[in-house]
């Protein structure tokens, strides 16, 4: 199978300006671009199907540009319901650096088809109002810009002109990677299709009708369950390692439901066809061995975390799951209890009494039961003297202690 084919196997193709020209085009190398906006100083797994979709690009030999939104962040592409909360500019132009460090993650810059950076404050950042009604604003129709999907999902509750002309800014990023870089193709998701048509409407009407640009869009990523993609217990799963660590990560692409696994793997994963129809069929087989996840879990932590990530993933999983999590490093153990219930507690406290403070035991009663009957360790060490206090100098790091209650049930003491 072509390249088409294969995004369309893989179930990366929603709508098309030109399919067939598409794939007379994708015979020579030709430059793509994808844009996203900082919105906040970290991108987020929802992101990682058009990330890796210009890294695909990349691998087929085309020349992909990564823009970041400089100047549409202070914007916002429309939500389906409400406006967005705009941000400073001070605050976009952190969010935005910390972006370009992370897209640049993802690409090579080296070699024939090397990556490029865009930030389309460049331009949009020079222009004056004049500028934008008088060479862009003339060349749209209201009754146009109202029938966008985005758009026209406004209407009722209502959408400022703010974010109503922020279609045609969007129009000018393609125009001004055209002009730069040659840039034919723009991709993004399902609910991008409207902005890249006015993309293309607006180079043709500059440039002119024999302009040769494709417009390509991709399904957005849910779950079978319905629930949103993206999250974990209500969190987003951040691709930045101070915001995600890289076995929680990790331990969001093991958990995912046997009913999602093939799709995400056809999706994110840069395995051949032939190597996701084998995880499919083991997954289908023996899907207590969760083949598919833990194959998909590995990639994309190395492809974020880097190598030293995913072996400190995998570690941590290991020894939770099969050995003794005193044997890990404090920070690793910290790591792999980012999410536990944390209760802080005066040095010297009693065992009876910070159980009830961190609400593992409902009363002094209780928790005297749970130390009896040897429920409780602390620090990997099974307490079962009444009298048990917890003290700063015997906590790991002298910062934190390890409670557990039973096998699984992990709390952290800090003093």
């Amino acid at each position: 199978m072509n390249f088409i084919e294969e995004l369309e196997w893989r179930g990366l193709v929603k709508d098309c300006t030109d399919p067939e020209g598409l794939k007379e085009q994708l015979k020579t190398q030709t430059t793509i671009y994808c844009g996203f906006d900082p919105t906040a100083d970290s991108l987020h797994v929802g992101h990682l199907q058009q990330i890796i979709l210009l890294r695909r690009y990349q691998k087929a030999g085309h020349k992909p540009i990564a823009l970041c939104g400089g100047f549409t962040g202070m914007i916002g592409d429309p939500r389906p319901t409400t406006e967005r909360k705009l941000l400073t500019h001070e605050e976009v132009l952190h969010n935005a650096d910390c972006i370009r460090d992370q897209l640049a993650h993802f690409l090579s810059f080296e070699g024939a088809n090397a990556a490029i950076m865009e930030n389309n404050n460049n331009w949009l950042g020079q222009m004056t109002l004049l500028d934008y009604l008088r060479d862009y604003g003339k060349l749209f129709n209201v009754s146009y810009m109202l029938q966008k999907d985005t758009i026209k999902k406004r209407l009722d509750s209502g959408i400022s002109y703010t974010e109503f002309s922020y279609t045609i800014l969007q129009a000018i990023d393609w125009l001004q990677l055209y002009k730069r870089h040659n840039c034919q193709i723009q991709i993004g998701g399902s609910d991008q299709w409207g902005n890249l048509t006015t993309g293309t409407e607006l180079i043709r009407k500059v440039i002119g009708e024999g302009a040769k640009i494709f417009g390509i869009t991709s399904p957005l990523i849910t779950r079978s369950d319905g629930s949103k993609f993206g999250k974990s217990e209500g969190k987003n799963i951040w691709l930045d390692p101070a915001r995600t660590n890289a076995y929680e990560f990790y331990q969001f692409w093991v958990n995912t439901p046997d009913s999602d696994i093939v799709d995400y793997l056809k999706r994110l994963s840069l395995k051949s066809p032939e190597e996701i129809m084998e995880l499919e069929k083991l997954t289908a087989e023996r899907p207590e061995e969760r083949a598919g996840q833990k194959a998909l879990a590995a990639e994309l932590t190395e492809l974020v975390h880097g190598k030293e990530g995913l072996e400190k993933a995998l570690r941590i999983t290991e020894t939770f799951f099969k050995g003794n999590i005193m044997d890990l490093p404090a920070d690793e153990i910290r790591e792999g209890l980012a999410d536990a219930k944390k209760t802080a507690v005066e040095d010297g406290v009693l065992l009876i009494d910070a159980l009830v403070q961190a609400q593992i035991a409902k009363s002094k009663g209780d928790a005297r039961k749970l130390i009896q009957q040897g429920s409780v360790s602390v620090n990997g060490e099974k307490k079962t003297a009444l009298d048990t206090v917890l003290k700063r100098e015997d906590a790991l790091n002298n910062e934190f202690s390890i409670l557990k209650k039973g096998k699984k049930n992990y709390y952290i003491i800090t003093f």
